[in-house]
């Protein structure tokens, strides 16, 4: 699928990333073709007083254990315990830039970019996550707006009851980079 390969190309591959050093913590966009579209796992926090991202929408993922022998086995480690989801039996496309937290500066977050081989149960840890989407990457992009939180605007992907904005937007927004301009020139071609 050319969206794949559009997506391809803001990645970087894993065994030459020089920036796993400087990261701490590590998400997994989680990619499916459904209808010749591209979807993309979407979960939502549960509301919690000690979690920073307490009932936002977010990757899964988190912070690196001194256990994980890299950021590859912290996101495995971290999806299977999140969602579910083996990692192991999907594609690994790629790693994106790091994206620093800025309301917490000590989180430096490594994306890794995952394309599922075969369709997956989800199961909810449900101490940490409420509830996951499968958003259709199109749907993400034509629904880019801001909103407010607190005092402040923020850019944000809108598609229905479902708010990506912050840590999360930002990392998206890298990867999915180009698929607009991919898109605008599928649709004028036609």
């Amino acid at each position: 699928m050319r969206k794949i390969e559009v997506i391809r190309r803001n990645l970087k591959d894993f065994s030459s990333c020089e920036e796993e050093g400087e990261a701490n913590a590590a998400v997994s966009i989680i990619l499916k073709v459904f209808n010749l579209d591209l979807y993309l796992l979407i979960v939502k926090r549960v509301e919690s007083p000690r979690d920073p991202w307490s009932a936002h929408f977010s990757l899964p993922g988190g912070k690196r254990e001194s256990k994980d022998r890299s950021l590859l086995d912290t996101v495995v480690r971290e999806t299977m315990e999140e969602v579910g989801i083996n990692l192991g039996e999907s594609i690994l496309l790629g790693v994106a830039e790091t994206e620093r937290s800025q309301s917490y500066p000590n989180v430096i977050v490594l994306p890794f970019v995952f394309l599922l081989k075969n369709e997956s149960v989800i199961k909810l840890n449900e101490h940490e996550l409420e509830r996951y989407d499968w958003v259709s990457v199109s749907a993400l992009l034509d629904n880019e707006k801001t909103i407010k939180v607190g005092s402040e605007m923020h850019p944000a992907f809108i598609v229905g009851d479902i708010v990506i904005w912050g840590l999360t937007y930002r990392i998206l927004k890298k990867v999915l980079q180009d698929m607009k301009s991919y898109e605008n020139m599928v649709e004028t071609s036609i």
